[in-house]
């Protein structure tokens, strides 16, 4: 079995699997990733959902929202990746969108114009990158 990385404790504060994250936070490809993870592993396969979801934020941590949010015992990804599904076994700890369809749906509605919540989040991100920028000196 391979050594991956554990997702979060928490799903970050602009997880777009969160149900409380202001839509339009992220970019609209971001989103559209998401519903690819859903269905039966045949599903998944026709759209080449085979790649493991990591965190935006979290360098090294899978996506806690993705781990909550779809069935790891039906992900072709975690199979792909030679994991037993039970390794991640995760139930998060703040509500979670039911499917990456319904999470991608609110975040999509977001993005032509972000409110003034989503502004607010897109800023921190944006100071937080800047920032990781500067400390690796690019």
């Amino acid at each position: 079995m391979t050594d991956l990385p554990r997702p979060s404790k928490v799903p970050c504060g602009t997880c777009p699997y969160r149900r409380d994250v202001p839509a339009g936070i992220w970019d609209p490809h971001e989103y559209a990733k998401l519903p690819a993870y859903d269905g039966e592993v045949f599903d998944q396969m026709l759209k080449r959902a085979i790649g493991l979801f990591f965190c935006h934020q979290n360098d090294g941590h899978l996506c806690a929202g993705w781990v909550g949010c779809h069935d790891m015992e039906h992900s072709l990804a975690v199979r792909f990746h030679g994991v037993h599904p039970e390794t991640y076994d995760y139930v998060s700890p703040v509500p979670l969108f039911a499917s990456g369809a319904e999470a991608a749906e609110h975040g999509l509605s977001g993005c032509d114009e972000p409110g003034p919540e989503a502004r607010h989040a897109i800023g921190k991100l944006m100071v937080k990158l800047e920032t990781k920028e500067d400390s690796h000196g690019t």
